[in-house]
């Protein structure tokens, strides 16, 4: 028996442990002695996989040194994989303990419920049931109550077995389906303690370059949490020193999207975590698409893809193909074959769902069941892989399957396909290939194949980790670590391709890029300043939940990003034109105007203040109310930065009696002017210099959607379409010094924080951003013609006081 460290250490590692996790067992000699006497009752003359490892580790713990008689009944059973959770070993380990000599087998398999198996379905069915009798409660307290639900649906006797992965997964669900996605009612708002005063923000400085760097999203919660490079375990320890000689112990990522559609507001996060938390951490994060299905792939997707990286302010260290690798990813499929771990298939997919645990009604919970070519020959597996290589097989015909475990609680570990046979031609390895690897090969391997030390992805793949890591594990290559993390949903939208494409297909949108979608090309047209948007999902942080904002709550960040950035100028949608009567035809004062009060970066532009000058038509009432302080008979109004008042005189107007002309008198007195009760926007007709500025469209966006959830429109999605989605006003004029702003555009200006300082390229349209006065912020569009056809995106909203109506 090993009784020394060292000697210890050799054993653990001989069944599966890296080094990393022996030396945590080692700090306990009562466990570590115990995990001995274990091991060696299993008898494994290679590796285990990580679960049983686990699961020995747990009995071990049990046990600590404990005499425990007939203990070997419980070794056997996790290494035949009867046992195949810590509940099971617990519950097995109480058995013989309270039996003792008098344990048998087969009473200790009914205690820890060998042979029950619980179906997704059976979940599925029981928290529906538990939530319908907690209904009102539920509606109540809303998501507060999802972790005591969690508890006590876990402790349910009818649901003891069941896989623990399952239960946030379906309570999650179904409390959305419930509730709807979360919203302000769901924001705790926790009372601020006072603390001691603090000397400078916290910071953190860089291994590689000594910098100092502020706090940010990268250093707390989830991504503050991760593993260090080289820190991520490993079942062949020897892969980790060649991974690390090959980063230098940096920080890898990549971000892998799919070139078959373009990228939308969710994706913006993940472009954020992966090349952000890289970049924090002096490491390098490589661009990558995951081009492994030619059929759907086309090249705007690709140039999408890579623009929309850059707009964000990130620059890939590499950028690369998954089918850079297929002659590599070819091989460990015939690797995969040899070591006994794969089989090719000829079943339908009809089939292999009924395998898989589907139901002849195509519901979920049937009994799993093996390939009927599962365990043929190696030889002819490997011979039927060349064949499929080859191009002896159509599509549908033949699959390269995985030979995993078809007892595990989770999907993934039932058989996946790697490689399915599609003859289509690839944009970059033209007809070489008549088959393709799948997601879930490819992923894992390429990931190994670049070093990837963070394999960051949203929790949708949370299960896939299993499989990710089984695979790696059994064709012997280094393992990454794929950690998950919540995803971003923003409500009142979709984010579908399909459905956008249907938008788009119908002529309902513009385009892929509308402003009123939520595609990141979209919002970049919309005018939205991609720091802006860094800006926002840092404000949401990193953890393990999805994270669903209201698209007004997105619009505000937006809003107060832009109020930071941009000049203001005088816009008016509706003008009419006033002619000051007491004044001579020559009259002109020159008044200077802030591009940004109490902001001098930006200058002062001059103005001509003339005999006549347009005011918008909204700014004008025949009649005063105590709560009206604009322009009418009897009230003066201030204009911007005039010295003086404008009082009414007259109003002319036409056969429908819309108002064509205002008569005014300039109410110039000597000494100090009265100060009025408001001001309001002008713009002169004409001067010498400069004209106003004619808007061939405004465009004004509102919401697409009609709902906060389109998809549940009891007539699809189409018809909750809100049909003022989009106003078009062809009257609106701007202040000429617009073309200063313009030629002076995209003008970068510093934010608060300078992590989001994202410095656009110049001759972009929506970089040409300013404030309209009491209108709101905007952009010019892609649609403009020169100076003479300019068009206008409203990006959002001003947030306006409504007294000042």
């Amino acid at each position: 028996m090993s009784t020394t460290d060292e000697e210890l250490a050799t054993l653990f590692g001989k069944v599966g442990f890296d080094e990393a996790k022996s030396k945590e067992i080692l700090k306990n000699k009562k466990v570590s002695l115990s995990l001995a006497q274990i091991i060696n009752e299993v008898d494994a003359d290679e590796p285990l996989s990580k679960s049983k490892t686990a699961l020995l580790h747990n009995l071990a713990t049990l046990v600590k040194g404990e005499n425990l008689p007939k203990r070997e009944l419980i070794t056997r059973a996790i290494a035949d994989e009867r046992l195949t959770t810590n509940l099971q070993v617990s519950e097995a380990y109480k058995y013989i303990k309270e039996a003792k000599e008098s344990s048998t087998e087969k009473d200790m398999n009914a205690r820890s419920g060998v042979g029950v198996v619980i179906t997704r379905e059976q979940v599925d069915q029981e928290v529906a049931k538990y939530i319908s009798d907690h209904k009102e409660e539920i509606e109540t307290k809303r998501y507060s109550c999802v972790p005591a639900l969690l508890g006590n649906i876990k402790a349910l006797p009818q649901l003891k077995w069941a896989s623990p992965a399952l239960f946030k997964l379906v309570i999650d669900e179904q409390v959305l389906k419930l509730l709807g996605p979360k919203d302000e009612r769901d924001v705790v708002k926790k009372e601020k303690k006072k603390k001691a005063k603090q000397p400078e923000t916290a910071t953190k400085q860089s291994a590689v370059t000594g910098e100092v760097k502020q706090r940010s999203m990268f250093s707390e919660g989830f991504l503050g949490d991760l593993h260090k490079p080289g820190e991520n375990p490993q079942m062949w320890p020897e892969l980790m020193k060649e991974h690390l000689k090959a980063t230098g112990g940096r920080v890898f990522t990549r971000f892998p999207p799919e070139p078959n559609g373009y990228l939308h507001i969710g994706h913006s996060k993940a472009i954020m975590v992966n090349f952000g938390y890289a970049k924090y951490h002096d490491g390098v994060c490589y661009l990558r698409y995951d081009d492994t299905n030619p059929e759907a792939e086309e090249e705007k997707y690709f140039v999408s893809i890579k623009s929309m990286v850059e707009w964000l302010g990130f620059k890939p260290w590499k950028i690369t193909y998954s089918s850079d690798y297929f002659d590599q990813l070819y091989e460990l499929g015939e690797r995969l074959i040899q070591v006994g771990k794969g089989y090719i298939c000829h079943c339908t997919a009809q089939e292999v769902k009924l395998q898989r645990g589907m139901k002849e009604d195509g519901t979920p919970g049937g009994k799993r069941f093996a390939c009927p070519h599962r365990e043929r020959p190696v030889e002819e597996s490997l011979q039927e892989f060349r064949n499929m290589r080859d191009g002896k097989y159509q599509s549908g015909e033949a699959t390269l399957r995985m030979k995993q475990d078809l007892e595990s609680p989770s999907p993934q570990m039932w058989d996946l396909v790697a490689y399915r046979v599609l003859n289509a031609p690839h944009h970059r390895t033209g007809d070489k290939w008549k088959i393709y690897p799948t997601y879930d090969f490819t992923h894992c391997l390429v990931d190994s194949f670049e070093n990837i030390s963070h394999s960051l992805c949203t929790t949708e793949f949370q299960l896939s980790r299993e499989s990710y890591e089984w695979l790696c594990d059994v064709l012997h290559v280094y393992r990454p670590a794929q950690r998950e993390y919540g995803r971003l949903n923003i409500s009142g939208t979709i984010l579908s391709k399909r459905k956008i494409a249907k938008l788009v297909n119908e002529g309902i949108v513009r385009g892929w890029d509308d402003p009123r979608l939520f595609t990141l090309e979209g919002i970049k047209r919309r005018g939205v300043p991609p720091g802006a948007i860094l800006s926002f999902i840092n404000t949401l942080g990193v953890t393990t939940s999805t994270t669903n904002i209201q698209a007004s709550r997105f619009e505000s960040a937006v809003r107060s990003y832009l109020d930071v950035t941009t000049p203001r100028l005088m816009m008016i949608l509706d003008p009419v034109l006033c002619v000051i009567d007491n004044v001579d035809d020559t009259f002109e004062e020159e008044v200077a105007i802030p591009y940004k009060p109490g902001d001098s970066k930006l200058g002062n532009r001059s103005l001509t203040f003339t005999k006549e000058f347009y005011i918008d038509r909204s700014d004008y009432r025949d009649e005063t109310s105590k709560d009206y302080f604009r322009l009418a008979p009897g009230q003066p109004v201030g204009l911007m930065k005039v010295p003086f008042t404008v009082s009414v005189s007259s109003v002319e107007r036409d056969h429908n009696g819309e108002i064509t002309k205002i008569h005014v008198n300039y109410d110039k007195v000597e000494g100090k002017p009265k100060k009025p009760k408001t001001y309001i926007q002008w713009i002169p007709k004409c001067t010498k210099q400069n004209s106003p500025v004619h808007i061939k469209e405004t465009r004004i966006h509102n919401a697409l959607f009609n709902s906060e959830n389109p998809s549940s429109h009891p007539d699809g999605f189409t018809s909750d379409i809100n049909k003022d989605s989009e106003e078009v006003i062809t009257t609106a004029i701007v202040e000429p010094a617009f073309f200063d702003i313009k030629s002076r555009s995209p003008l970068n200006l510093p934010t608060v924080n300078e992590e989001f300082n994202i410095k656009e390229q110049p001759n972009t349209p929506e970089s040409i951003r300013y404030q309209a006065l009491r209108v709101g912020y905007f952009c010019v569009d892609k649609d403009t013609k020169g100076d003479k056809e300019i068009i206008l995106n409203r990006i959002v909203t001003l947030k306006e006081d409504s007294s000042k109506d």
